[in-house]
């Protein structure tokens, strides 16, 4: 009994357990329920809320995107409207251009009749008139020809004879004016310096008591050296230094090599000395060769025989008026080439001529005679073309000038000797005339400063920039250029220029 009971209280108690899990289940569903609907409520008025929002903003979208297509329409219209009446006014100016060539073509057609009616007026008039001319005059239309072909052929030939002595005035003019260009054109390019004439050299020795070794014993040393050399040696007063004296230039280059040599050794004999001015001459023998082997090759000859080329190397340690001889030889060749090329004569024989034209100076203290006989005479020797020989002798005047080649030798050596500065006497004057062009520069108001250059063929003139203006800078050149023209005599002209400058400075701090 107490089993059936237990189980029966068993059963009982699931029954009730089980009807109050249902019910719970029960309560618990229709909560859940109750907040499912809720929730589906609040998003279902979300949605709405936002569909409505969504719809009102397309609305609004759609009525921008339809206002500005109307007004983008209305635009096009406008534009259409525009290029419409445009066009109008187009074809109403066509029409009016076209009536307007119609009318000028009829006019034209109209003056066309007109012209050739006068012209046929014209042509029976002239018939007309020919024919009382042929009646009153006597002759025919070819009688009359031919007179007035003469009558004009007189006059052009009277014209031709005046026109051509114009022209010959004009052509010496411009054949002056052109020589004048070649020989100023010749002497820039030809431009050398200037070597200073001397006939002393100045060897410098370490101390005074070096004069009395020099001198020696009884004065044997110093009578060697002079009796080696030629040169006479002069020791005086002058401290720290003795004095090679002599008119033989290369005589006393060789004495100034063999002393310098026999100071720097310190021995200081008869046979020492010997020895020294042989050693001396060999070495002056070699610089000979070189230099008259440069003056050659910068001439650009060929076929010179070698003992002129030995006189023209002794050519560089003569002087004459403040000349270089070598240098000389070489800007009257150069000179004498530029003149030939331009009158078409022979090149090569005037350069030759022109090198060669001062050769006698480089022995004329050994032989008799002037420098143009000497040079001619060993010329004569080893040159074969007679118009550098006939060059030679007649450029100083002392024979008739008998070929083109001697005038050109001539005016050359003019050219080289009386161009500014190349010689001590018209040194002085040369520096006066650029002093006087810049004098006259700067007498100008505005003028800063002046500069004579190239030897004088141009000056450059610094103005103050606050007083000259552009147009004023133009205007001061001319005037300057018209008061040298006035004031100074200068060969070929002068070329002025004017700078102005300004400059603006200023500083980052």
């Amino acid at each position: 009994m107490n089993i059936v009971i237990g189980i029966l209280l068993v059963g009982l108690s699931l029954v009730v357990g089980g009807v109050s899990g249902l019910a719970l289940i029960r309560v618990l569903s229709r909560r859940k329920l109750a907040q499912a609907q809720q929730t589906s409520e609040e998003v279902l008025a979300q949605a709405s809320a936002q569909a409505k929002e969504v719809l009102l903003q397309a609305k609004e979208e759609a009525l921008k995107l339809r206002g500005a297509a109307e007004a983008e329409l209305r635009e096009e219209r406008q534009e259409i409207h525009r290029q419409e009446r445009r066009l109008a006014h187009k074809e109403e100016n066509s029409e009016r251009r076209l009536r307007s060539i119609e009318q000028r073509d009829n006019l034209l057609a109209t003056r066309d009749k007109e012209t050739a009616n006068i012209r046929l007026q014209a042509e029976e008039l002239r018939k007309s008139q020919l024919q009382q001319l042929e009646a009153i005059s006597g002759m025919s239309n070819g009688e009359a020809k031919a007179y007035l072909l003469q009558l004009l052929e007189t006059e052009v030939k009277e014209e031709a004879s005046r026109r051509a002595k114009q022209w010959e005035g004009e052509a010496r003019q411009d054949a002056e004016e052109r020589a004048r260009m070649i020989l100023a054109e010749a002497i820039q390019r030809s431009a050398n310096e200037v070597v200073a004439e001397i006939t002393t050299s100045v060897v410098p020795i370490p101390s005074d008591d070096m004069k009395g070794r020099l001198i020696g014993r009884e004065g044997r040393n110093i009578r060697a050296l002079e009796q080696a050399t030629g040169v006479e040696l002069i020791i005086d007063d002058t401290p720290e230094m003795v004095t090679l004296s002599s008119f033989d230039p290369v005589r006393r280059e060789v004495a100034r090599l063999a002393l310098t040599k026999l100071i720097q050794d310190g021995r200081i004999h008869p046979a020492r000395i010997e020895e020294m001015v042989e050693k001396a001459q060999g070495q002056i023998d070699v610089e000979i060769q070189r230099r008259g082997d440069e003056a050659v090759a910068k001439i650009g000859i060929a076929n010179i025989h070698p003992e002129i080329i030995k006189l023209l190397g002794r050519l560089h340690y003569r002087t004459s008026y403040g000349q270089n001889i070598l240098a000389h030889s070489l800007e009257v060749a150069h000179l004498a080439g530029t003149l030939a090329s331009e009158i078409g004569a022979d090149v090569e024989i005037a350069k030759r001529a022109g090198l060669l034209h001062d050769i006698g100076k480089a022995v004329d203290h050994q032989l008799e005679g002037t420098h143009a006989q000497i040079g001619a005479r060993i010329a004569e020797q080893w040159e074969k073309s007679s118009q550098v020989i006939d060059a030679i002798a007649q450029h100083h005047g002392e024979a008739d000038t008998t070929t083109v080649m001697s005038f050109l030798v001539t005016a050359a050596d003019a050219l080289s000797a009386g161009r500014p500065g190349a010689r001590g006497e018209s040194l002085e004057k040369y520096i006066q005339r650029l002093r006087d062009l810049e004098n006259i520069a700067t007498s100008f108001n505005g003028v800063v400063k002046a500069f004579a250059i190239q030897a004088g063929r141009e000056i450059r003139i610094m103005v103050k920039p606050e007083a000259i203006d552009d147009i004023t800078a133009i205007r001061l050149a001319r005037d300057i250029s018209k008061k040298i023209e006035e004031t100074l005599q200068y060969p070929g002209q002068i070329k002025v220029t004017v700078i102005r400058e300004t400059r603006a400075v200023d500083y980052a701090k």
